[in-house]
């Protein structure tokens, strides 16, 4: 049988099978099976909806439509979910600010009106000056799902390279050039450019791209062949200059950054197989035609440049400093043990670090709180800037010459708040606070809390839910977690959270091993062999959530996204019994198979690689698809995904729903929601607040619970 005439006859008997669909919600669309098995290391797997991988076929472009029609079908059944949306949409409808940049007298910010699908960017003279529209993203497509990537100014403020999302949900975009003084944007266009922005040099950037990938495949096509060029304004991208390659290592991610003097160009090499990188530079200001090495080779310890200093580099390195350390990089005594410690690893994790107006901020995690000091160019401790209390940190941008800096303050009951920092003074003030319709910040309760994980490990985690909250164990209770890749969860506010939290919900925030919360160690703790670690952090927390009475089982919810959608898949699998429902969101599900497909490459240095025989037999161990039990008690569980995710391809969740439902036709309902010009998270307000209402919908109906809208 031909290629074609076997996909006219699967999609045949997919739609024969659907005509047995009625109003019954759990009598799922049948899948079907074609054998096709792999062997590692003598160990043989099924992967029978292999051919749900391919997206672009008619079959599974039908088999998307009937298990939306299913799912939306159950959702629509739901008494209150219009109202769930309705004051998920009143909450999400304020005015929202970011922290303001400059460049010379010209201001700029993002504003979103309310219910914008985008927001826009607007720029005015000083801080007085009247704002004006600059771009507005919510003309770059009727649906408003095209999204503003980057916006990065040239070092006099003449021209800005932007980026737009080049197909809705993509991580591909398209960079574009604007006159600064016409606001009008430039004739050239830069396709398929992806994980980097413009970095200015003189009359133009450098920035890194991959070759364009074959029709119909550019959302599965894997990151192969990475290359660095300069652009020069107004010439055509066929006239760019190429500036760095390596066809003998294709998986390499390769970037070009400058210092803010535009001196020197940084070149870091990445091996997808390391969490480390190497690091070179050229000297442009001196006319180096050559990039010299300051770490020769990728390694397991990572380098980045904040800044130059003169002659020499700041770089904040992990090497032998698993929290973090501030080096100066001297090219004229190059070892790495004549580099000179500016900032030493401390006791806390350092998170971030800025070179602005002649000073370094350095913002640390204590216990996941961020704590920002103050130093001199040299490493001298001048002061450190008192926030509200515990909380979430970010900013302090801006350039050597700049009286003052912003940033942005939150946490779990304390909206995104803007303070404006002067730097000679050393005095904070408010610059912008939103006002939430119907939100009062004294009628919730943040706290933090640790518990002991299976091992010993104190973890902590954080709550955050209506005062005067009775621990009877009947409180419906989200648990979310991530767990990996070295990224930190911090405790921040949402808006629509507000519409569970008011009808007597608990939230929760799990800050697991293999994140970043407590440096490399911690992140080291729950990646490849010790991912394990993870799941039993997770579980800990759920047990912990249930013996101090904040909920129960029947009334608990694991959510997790990407990475956290592996943890969901692979906790429930593991201990059902601890939830009633799961929300596994854009996860990684197939843990033998994530590498051959688009940005996964980039996760081995995480997980391993069902290449090498010890990381298979771990992967296996605990892949969400491949250890789903026939006829377990499974909560119920909503799959979120979208058709143009091309950071972790759809069939992920394809898979894993189809055996999910396979095994388990019966009992709570096993529901794929797949959003449609949408990628790795809602291209556009309007899906974002669609999607957040479904799933309160759906977690309500299934706890048993209905909500009371009074307002």
């Amino acid at each position: 049988m031909t290629k074609s005439a076997a996909h006219a006859a699967l999609l045949f008997a997919l739609i024969s099978s659907w005509s047995t669909v009625n109003a019954d919600p759990l009598q799922y669309p049948i899948t079907q099976k074609i054998e096709h098995t792999d062997t590692y290391f003598g160990t043989v797997v099924s992967d029978p909806y292999r051919w749900l991988e391919d997206d672009n076929a008619p079959a599974t472009k039908a088999w998307v439509d009937a298990q939306n029609k299913l799912t939306f079908g159950y959702l629509a059944q739901i008494p209150y979910r219009e109202k769930t949306l309705e004051r998920v949409k009143a909450l999400a409808n304020y005015v929202k600010y970011s922290a303001p940049f400059k460049k010379n007298d010209d201001v700029f910010f993002y504003k979103n009106d309310g219910l914008q699908n985008q927001a826009e960017l607007y720029t005015q003279k000083g801080y007085d000056g009247k704002p004006e529209v600059l771009l507005d993203p919510n003309t770059f497509s009727a649906d408003g799902t095209i999204r503003l990537t980057s916006f990065v100014l040239s070092k006099d403020g003449k021209y800005a390279a932007y980026g737009r999302t080049a197909i809705p949900g993509s991580d591909w975009y398209d960079l574009y050039v604007m006159d600064m003084s016409t606001h009008k944007t430039l004739p050239e266009v830069l396709h398929w450019a992806r994980y980097s922005s413009a970095s200015w040099r003189g009359d133009g950037f450098y920035y890194s791209r991959y070759p364009e990938p074959e029709k119909g495949k550019e959302l599965t096509a894997r990151n192969e062949n990475q290359k660095v060029y300069f652009h020069k304004i107004g010439t055509p991208q066929s006239a760019d200059t190429l500036v760095y390659e390596d066809n003998a290592r294709p998986s390499y991610y390769v970037n070009v950054g400058t210092t803010e003097d535009e001196r020197f160009a940084i070149l870091s090499i990445q091996d997808p197989d390391k969490r480390g990188n190497a690091l070179y530079a050229r000297d442009d200001g001196a006319g180096d035609t050559a990039f010299k090495p300051i770490v020769k080779d990728v390694s397991e310890d990572s380098f980045g440049v904040v800044d130059n200093d003169g002659d020499g580099l700041l770089i904040v390195t992990n090497r032998n400093a698993p929290k973090q350390k501030l080096m100066l990089y001297d090219p004229a005594h190059p070892a790495e043990q004549d580099w000179k410690t500016v900032l030493p690893e401390g006791p806390d994790s350092l998170e971030s670090i800025s070179a602005t107006g002649g000073k370094l901020f350095a913002t640390y995690l204590k216990d996941v709180s961020a704590h920002t000091y103050v130093y001199d160019r040299s490493g001298h401790l001048e002061n450190e800037i008192a926030f509200p209390g515990p909380g979430t940190v970010g900013g302090f941008g801006g350039e050597k010459s700049d009286q003052d800096t912003f940033y942005v303050y939150t946490t779990l009951n304390y909206p995104p708040t803007i303070f404006r920092y002067d730097i000679a003074s050393r005095q904070s003030k408010l610059f912008r606070a939103p006002e939430i319709p119907g939100f009062k910040a004294d009628q919730y309760e943040s706290r933090q809390v640790f518990y002991k994980s299976k091992d010993g490990t104190r973890i902590p985690m954080f709550l955050v839910y209506k005062k005067g909250l009775k621990r009877n164990g009947k409180n419906p209770t989200i648990l979310y977690g991530y767990g990996g890749f070295n990224i930190t969860i911090n405790p921040t506010f949402s808006a629509t959270r507000i519409a569970w939290l008011e009808q007597g919900g608990i939230f929760a925030i799990a800050n697991l091993r293999g994140g970043g919360e407590y440096g490399e160690k911690w992140h080291e703790a729950g990646m490849k062999l010790n991912k394990q670690n993870v799941f039993d952090d997770c579980i800990a927390a759920a047990e912990y959530l249930i013996h101090e009475k904040f909920t129960t089982p029947g009334k608990l919810t694991l959510q997790g996204g990407s990475n956290g959608g592996l943890l969901v898949g692979a906790v429930v699998n593991q201990r059902s019994d601890l939830f009633r429902v799961a929300l596994p969101a854009v996860g990684v599900m197939d843990m033998l198979r994530f590498q051959k497909f688009s940005a996964g490459t980039g996760w081995v240095a995480d997980y391993g690689s069902s290449d090498d025989e010890a990381q298979f037999r771990n992967l296996l161990g605990y892949s969400p698809l491949h250890n789903i039990k026939a006829g377990a008690n499974y909560p119920a569980i909503l799959v979120m995904t979208s058709d143009h995710d091309d950071r972790v391809v759809p069939a992920h969740s394809f898979k894993y729903t189809a055996t999910m439902q396979e095994k388990n036709p019966t009992g709570n309902p096993k529901l794929i929601r797949i959003e449609t010009n949408s990628g790795h998270g809602a291209s556009n307000l309007a899906k974002t607040l669609e999607e957040t209402a479904d799933m309160y919908a759906f977690v309500w109906k299934n706890i048993c619970f209905t909500p009371k809208f009074t307002k």
